[in-house]
Parts: C-alpha cells; sequence; structure tokens
C-alpha cells in the first residue's frame, strides 16, 4: 500500500521538466514588471510634458522647464525629458536594464492639445520580452 520506486520517480522527472520550462519564463516575467516601473513612473513626465505643450504651445526641454521632478526609485534610475520633448526612461536593478524612450508623435498635441506617445528602446538586451511590450523594436 503506497507508491513504487519507479511511481516516484515518474512524478519526480514530470516535475523537473515542469520546473525546467516555468522558471525561464517566470524570470523574463520578472525582469518586464520591473523594466514597466519605469514606464509607469514616467507616467508623471508625460502629464507635466503634455501640460507644458498645452499652455506654452510647444515641448519643454528639461525637466526643470516641465516643473517635473524625478525621484529614484528601486527599479528606475533616471528619467529625463530631453530638448526635444521625448522622455527618456532608464532602469536600473532588473536583471535586464533598458533605456526607454517615450517620443510625442508627430502633430500631436497642436489642435486637440493631446499628445500622442510612441514608446522606443534605445538599448539591446539580451531578451527583447525583457521590454514592455509597447517599446518593442
Amino acid at each position: 500500500h503506497g507508491f513504487t520506486l519507479i511511481e516516484l520517480m515518474i512524478v519526480i522527472a514530470i516535475l523537473g521538466i515542469l520546473i525546467a520550462i516555468a522558471l525561464p519564463a517566470y524570470q523574463d516575467y520578472s525582469i518586464r514588471t520591473k523594466n514597466t516601473e519605469c514606464l509607469h513612473v514616467g507616467a508623471a513626465a508625460k502629464l507635466a510634458v503634455a501640460d507644458y505643450r498645452q499652455s506654452e504651445g510647444s515641448f519643454p526641454t528639461s525637466n526643470a522647464a516641465a516643473g517635473y521632478v524625478f525621484s529614484m526609485t528601486k527599479y528606475c534610475q533616471d528619467i529625463q525629458i530631453l530638448p526635444t520633448g521625448a522622455i527618456q526612461m532608464t532602469t536600473q536593478s532588473t536583471g535586464g536594464d533598458a533605456v526607454l524612450t517615450l517620443t510625442p508623435a508627430p502633430g500631436s498635441g497642436s489642435s486637440t492639445g493631446a499628445v500622442t506617445w510612441i514608446c522606443s528602446s534605445s538599448v539591446t538586451i539580451a531578451n527583447p520580452g525583457w521590454v514592455p511590450k509597447e517599446c518593442r523594436n
């Protein structure tokens, strides 16, 4: 009454296969989630740029011009508003650090005031799946 040695070995082999498949997928998910934090922290910068565009009619050239102050987080090292109005976000301690760039779409913010953003990753990292989906080149 109980399991034979062969039955236990089969169960252990099946568990080993499942773990071998699931672990890399979880690690990719974990790194992507950490990189995505910087994108979420950058939402305040997006709002500052859009607000500046609405009130001044042009894009700000720096964090100070937009009135945006960045506070570093565990996974987001830096967020800078570039002279073009684009927002550059640098991740840290994610295991697959990336530089994400949000660029205002051509013509956005001109008549309606709404700014449309195009996200890209300007750094090549080992696995493109580590970058948020909307930022994959």
